[in-house]
């Protein structure tokens, strides 16, 4: 009866012991993927600064324009 018990204890045992294992591999799994989002949430935002960087640029270079474009005007006396 001893041995019942004792096998039965082992048999739970192992069960157990491939259960965690399992749990160990499915957190390293989540734990890769997990890892691939923050970088890819990274990307984003630099890509998003480097969009706002293109719209900075560009209204700076409209303002250029735009400056020119009146000194134009004010010296062939043209404009509002």
């Amino acid at each position: 009866m001893v041995e019942n018990v004792e096998n039965l204890l082992l048999e739970h045992l192992k069960k157990i012991q491939a259960e965690q294992s399992a749990a160990r591999d499915r957190d390293r799994e989540l734990m890769v993927r997990l890892g691939q989002i923050e970088t890819m949430i990274a990307r984003i935002g630099r890509d998003n600064a480097h969009a706002f960087e293109e719209q900075i640029e560009d209204r700076h270079s409209l303002d250029a324009l735009k400056d020119r474009v009146e000194r134009i005007e004010r010296r062939l006396e043209i404009g509002n």
